[in-house]
């Protein structure tokens, strides 16, 4: 589970845990990333 927030419209993705896992410039970059980020941590 991710939570993506926007910040100062700047987006933020946090872990399930409420920890800090990366930024990006757009929501659509965020969950590209969040794709890359899941099959790495596989």
């Amino acid at each position: 589970m991710y939570t993506i927030r926007n910040v100062r419209g700047h987006i933020q993705v946090y872990d399930g845990k409420g920890n800090f896992l990366f930024s990006a410039d757009s929501e659509r970059e965020a969950r590209e990333e969040l794709e890359s980020y899941e099959e790495f941590a596989a």
